[in-house]
């Protein structure tokens, strides 16, 4: 920890001040500690002149993105490349909260956290999947469930635990009156996929098994594939015995219960294994898991539409800044680009 805790503008301990507020969100101790033993070690690189950029003892709140982009550069060294992308993680909620209430100016982690996504995501040695040979793949599943989970993904571009938090309120499907969100109003046949579940702790009446990574909502319009898919789907989904009514439940084992990330992994992996596309021992480079469909995703609309900002907006990887712009022209922008250059995954002749 750092010798002398940092002081916010208002003489005040920024990083207490953040976990104090979380506590009143009714964030668990786990997430609370997880948080704070991060924090704290920035606070501690930022109070050692010698290891920040500009030579000087600083404060989180006067903290720039030289200094954050020098701490990434720093635990390199030391931590594994996911450690590295989870503390950044942490690092700018911490910075996009003070920023909201009005406790620090601005978020120097902003364009950090964009230039690390672009470098993760841009993966050229990654199997190339042509759409009409990814259609191929699609008619072969024929189990509703898995369908809607794989074809959710790939027209989706969401993590599969973003889509295991999925619950029924969630989806705006016309003929289906489940959602209740608010952000779905006058938003026919679209996805509300929230940043708050977190995993251990209660979302919507349900403890979650997985986190939601997200930076902002998001709101990600459906086709006509994509909602006759998950139509399909409703049609036959067991009753769930949680009031939080999730949208994918299991068939199998555990009937009726959410679906968890391991579950979802396991049906890419089963209908990937059988087209050749997932070999024990191969690496993403080779195999076709959740996460290669938000790939998929990512690398066919950001061609088609030529427009990297509703790519990343769709994803949930972009800044608030950038993010606001397309909040506040959904309707006539995202929905419009979205459905003239989402792709097809069904054969004209096939069964949705």
């Amino acid at each position: 920890m750092a010798t002398e805790q940092s002081r916010s503008q208002d003489g005040e301990d920024s990083v207490a001040y953040f976990l104090q507020d979380m506590t009143y969100h009714g964030k668990t101790d786990r997430t609370r500690d997880a948080y704070e033993r991060v924090l704290r070690r920035f606070e501690a690189f930022l109070d050692n002149p010698s290891e920040n950029p500009m030579g000087a003892s600083k404060t989180p709140a006067e903290a720039t993105r030289r200094d954050c982009m020098a701490w990434m550069h720093e635990l390199r060294g030391s931590v594994a490349e996911s450690t590295v992308a989870t503390y950044a993680s942490y690092l700018h909620r911490f910075y996009a909260y003070m920023t909201q209430v009005g406790e620090f100016e601005s978020n120097p982690m902003t364009l950090v956290v964009e230039e690390m996504d672009e470098r993760i995501d841009t993966n050229p040695t990654r199997r190339d999947i042509s759409v009409p040979e990814m259609r191929t793949f699609v008619a072969e599943i024929r189990h509703p469930l898995d369908r809607a989970i794989v074809v959710t993904l790939l027209k989706t571009g969401m993590r599969a635990g973003e889509l295991c938090n999925l619950d029924l309120r969630d989806v705006s499907m016309s003929g289906v009156e489940d959602a209740t969100r608010p952000q779905l109003d006058g938003k026919a046949d679209s996805i509300y996929v929230s940043p708050e579940p977190t995993i251990g702790e209660a979302f919507n009446g349900e403890e979650r098994s997985a986190s939601n990574k997200r930076k902002r909502a998001t709101v990600i319009p459906m086709d006509d594939e994509l909602t006759q898919t998950l139509k399909r789907w409703l049609a036959i989904r067991p009753d769930a015995p949680s009031p939080a009514d999730p949208l994918f439940t299991t068939t199998r084992e555990g009937w009726g219960n959410r679906v968890t990330p391991d579950m979802v992994y396991a049906v890419v992996k089963k209908y990937a294994r059988e087209y050749g596309w997932h070999q024990q021992g191969g690496g993403a480079e080779e195999n076709v898991t959740p996460h290669y469909f938000r790939h998929f995703f990512t690398t066919h609309l950001r061609d088609r539409t030529g427009d990297r900002g509703i790519v990343k907006y769709l994803r949930g990887d972009v800044a608030e800044d950038i993010i606001d712009t397309y909040t506040h022209n959904w309707g006539d922008r995202v929905r419009e680009v979205y459905e003239q250059n989402i792709y097809e995954l069904y054969c004209a002749s096939a069964e949705i």
